[in-house]
């Protein structure tokens, strides 16, 4: 019996390994015209189903087979839905690790852009998170607008932008789904769209009526979003920076200096303040140039609707990031002295 036994697992080995002999080898169909094949697996489809999805696009010509491999490779539990171009010719052993991986065009990835985020930061995250790995979405986010392709020129929140601006500040920091053969085109269209819709006409009328750009609050709601975190702070926050420019004041924003010189500090020193950049407000009068960062909607609305006060001067606490606002130089001095450690 068990001589049966042994002889019966020596004849399966054999057959499976001529098998897998047989799967190295080309087993599925060539694409008409030697094209790639398109495919649809649906979610929650079983491996049989998906056999017969297969045989259905004639992407296979033995179902048996596949079956067969599918249980033997132990991928058939793996397989991915989605949709997928399939290479014209191609072995069922890497058919079935495509769709194992789930190597599929269209399959959804998702991506969070933060608050605050610059177009350099958009695009390490992006490269880090394996999501947008080639410079498509640099490439066009630093393209001046004035140089922008012409499926760009209907955004006209864009129009009265400076001649030397790029999309620094328009792209809406959102949870974006994009799918795997998206590039950084595809993203920056939902990006700007997004800030089509959430600069409502109300938001643009009250910009037009007060004498502004959406360029000017763009600039800075960019600078609050980085100085401050609640919505109370960032009104406080704008309506300090407007009470600057009217004296006029320089706004000596840190947020301005981490931009120019690519770092952040709890406190910058005298040097720092001194770099040369047309972004330092510490040496430049007004506004920077444009926007530091991609603002969300909290901070554009404290841009356009900022709260009055005598404040002239604020800083976060070092130990609880809690904002303390003075309204003379000298209060200013005694918080630093007291928060700033």
């Amino acid at each position: 019996m068990k001589k049966n036994i042994l002889i019966l697992l020596a004849v399966v080995l054999l057959v499976l390994l001529v098998i897998d002999g047989v799967y190295q080898a080309k087993v599925v169909q060539d694409g008409p015209n030697n094209q790639a094949i398109a495919l649809t697996i649906k979610s929650g489809e079983s491996a049989r189903e998906v056999v017969g999805d297969l045989l259905a696009a004639k992407v296979i010509n033995s179902p048996n087979v596949a079956k067969l491999y599918f249980w033997q490779s132990g991928l058939g539990k793996k397989l991915q839905a989605g949709a997928y171009h399939l290479p014209a010719r191609v072995s069922l052993k890497n058919l079935t690790e495509i769709l194992a991986a789930g190597q599929a065009i269209n399959q959804e990835k998702t991506v969070l852009v933060k608050e605050g985020m610059s177009i350099n930061e958009i695009t390490a995250y992006l490269k880090q998170q394996n999501l947008i790995t080639d410079s498509s979405f640099a490439d066009l986010a630093h393209t001046k607008i004035t140089a922008l392709p012409i499926e760009f020129k209907n955004y006209d929140f864009l129009a009265d932008a400076t001649a030397g601006a790029d999309l620094e500040g328009y792209l809406f920091p959102d949870t974006y789904r994009i799918y795997n053969q998206d590039n950084g085109q595809a993203l920056i269209k939902k990006m700007l769209s997004n800030f089509d819709s959430k600069l409502t006409p109300d938001l643009r009328a009250a910009i037009k009526a007060q004498g502004k750009t959406i360029f000017q609050i763009i600039t800075m709601a960019s600078i609050v979003q980085k100085e401050v975190r609640s919505n109370a702070d960032m009104k406080i926050v704008a309506g300090i920076f407007y009470n600057r420019l009217a004296l006029p004041q320089r706004l000596q924003s840190c947020a301005t200096l981490a931009y120019c010189l690519g770092v952040n500090k709890d406190q910058y020193s005298l040097a720092d303040t001194q770099v040369d950049s047309p972004y330092n407000t510490y040496r430049h009068d007004g506004l920077p140039p444009g926007p530091i960062s991609n603002p969300g909607l909290d901070a554009i609305e404290a841009a356009i609707y900022p709260q009055k006060t005598d404040y002239l001067y604020f800083l976060s606490r070092s130990d609880n990031g809690q904002t303390v606002f003075a309204r003379t130089l000298a209060e200013h001095n005694a918080n630093k002295a007291k928060y700033l450690k």
